[in-house]
């Protein structure tokens, strides 16, 4: 592929399909880059569920033996085949040593996560002594906020997206009313211009320039779950440095999905779920980012046993002996169970590295955009005719793998047809398909036969 050298995806569909002789949405073409893709056998590391696995499919219009169309590791990541090998481990260490598991065996249980930090944090562009895995994102978000918010009559706003995941929103919410202030006075909510869907960096950078001095944190997410817009993480951090801000992001949609440099780019704080990009199963065990060079100068507001040395934490003298930085601010010790999959996860992204999963990221995404515009543009002549307008940054880089997709039609009947046709993805009604390909485990075809079902499912739909 690597003849094709262009300055977007688009331009790459139509070469390939020039070079193959072929229309750019002939199937051959999704053939050539899934031959050409490189990462192609990480895909069998992973579970892909089977059709006829899936609860609401048609069995009579789908084969039942083919794998379902899954564009949703945005929501929930497909399991990794050593999930069940590394579970099934530590329930037989369970059985038959019973609390010896603590100390012994290839994951002891008192330290099982310091196994993997170093392999999150070469997911997020961060140091391993930067990263903890514990808790929940919005656990981990009141602990980094307890801290890093420090409000004063001067400074107490917290920036953040008016439609920020609500989890976010309420987390912010609640820390500006533990502090006795308004969150009516102290959330100060980004919206897009009229008549857009996604913020501009230039407008965002004009807020933090004009109220920075009243701004106490800026926590904007990575990738914003419902356009899919991802945001200039460096340039926000310095701009919010530069007004003596706080900087923060909740990279919920971003770890695992688009290339962080978290310590490059010098970001306070982070954190992130590990269920979606990361797949660690539901409710899987979180992550949480703080700077080197915060390590000595903020402390966790909330203090428990697990952030006490190792080398002095089973001696039980009640002395606390804090550890420098993120590790300082764990709680309790993290559930192996938990640690088991997310293991099995990091271990298949260590066989890559997340510039090689952005190169492919970034052409899979392309080749979804170029066959949705290709198909399903609006027609002046043919006003009758469903089109799809995609609310995502159209630019690679402002964007991660998902495409958000509104239709000019009720969203519901195309989502339960899609359904019924064995693609998974995720409906936000009145008229938005969140769709990702996720570059881990999802091929060209995938998309080649997402876009087929899809007209399918639309002409289903308007019957």
């Amino acid at each position: 592929m690597d003849q094709f050298v262009s300055s977007h995806p688009r331009k790459v569909v139509k070469e390939v399909s020039a070079y193959l002789g072929v229309s750019p949405t002939s199937g051959k073409v999704a053939a050539y880059f899934d031959k050409q893709d490189q990462l192609k056998h990480l895909r069998e590391h992973f579970l892909v569920p089977k059709i006829a696995d899936l609860p609401n499919c048609d069995l009579s219009l789908v084969d039942s033996s083919k794998e379902c169309i899954y564009l949703v590791g945005n929501s929930l990541g497909l399991q990794p085949k050593m999930a069940r090998k590394y579970l099934e481990e530590e329930l037989d260490k369970w059985a038959k040593t019973g609390v010896h598991g603590h100390t012994q065996g290839s994951r002891p249980w008192a330290w099982a996560e310091n196994n993997i930090e170093g392999l999150m944090a070469k997911v997020v562009g961060a140091k391993a002594e930067e990263v903890a895995l514990m808790n929940g994102l919005t656990v981990n978000l009141h602990l980094l906020m307890l801290s890093f918010y420090k409000p004063t009559a001067a400074r107490h706003k917290i920036l953040l997206e008016d439609k920020a995941f609500p989890s976010d929103h309420y987390a912010v919410q609640s820390q500006i009313c533990l502090r006795g202030f308004s969150p009516e006075d102290s959330m100060r909510l980004l919206s897009p211009r009229p008549g857009e869907e996604t913020l501009r960096t230039k407008d965002i950078l004009k807020v933090i320039e004009k109220e920075g001095e009243s701004i106490a944190v800026v926590m904007l997410s990575g990738v914003q779950y419902y356009t899919g817009q991802l945001f200039d993480m460096a340039t926000i951090t310095e701009a919010g440095h530069r007004k003596g801000c706080i900087v923060g992001f909740d990279c919920a949609h971003a770890a695992g999905n688009v290339e962080l440099k978290l310590h490059d780019w010098s970001v306070d704080f982070a954190c992130w779920c590990s269920y979606k990009y990361i797949n660690s199963g539901a409710g899987g065990i979180a992550g949480a980012f703080i700077h080197e060079k915060h390590k000595h100068t903020i402390k966790p507001a909330l203090l428990g046993w697990w952030g006490h040395d190792l080398k002095t934490r089973f001696q039980m003298t009640n002395e606390l002996d804090l550890q420098p930085g993120v590790n300082g601010f764990r709680l309790s010790n993290q559930p192996i169970l938990l640690v088991c999959p997310l293991q099995a996860s990091l271990e298949v992204f260590d066989m890559t590295s997340m510039q090689a999963l952005r190169r492919k990221s970034v052409l899979l995404t392309g080749y979804l955009e170029y066959l949705i515009q290709y198909y399903y543009t609006k027609d002046p002549m043919q006003p009758h005719k469903p089109h799809v307008h995609i609310i995502t940054p159209s630019d690679p880089q402002q964007r991660g793998c998902q495409l958000s997709l509104s239709f000019s039609v009720p969203i519901r009947r195309v989502y339960e047809e899609l359904e019924k046709r064995g693609v998974v993805c995720d409906m936000r009604e009145p008229s938005v398909l969140r769709v990702a390909p996720v570059p881990l485990y999802n091929s060209f075809s995938d998309v080649h036969r997402f876009i087929e079902t899809l007209g399918a499912a639309l002409t289903a739909s308007s019957q």
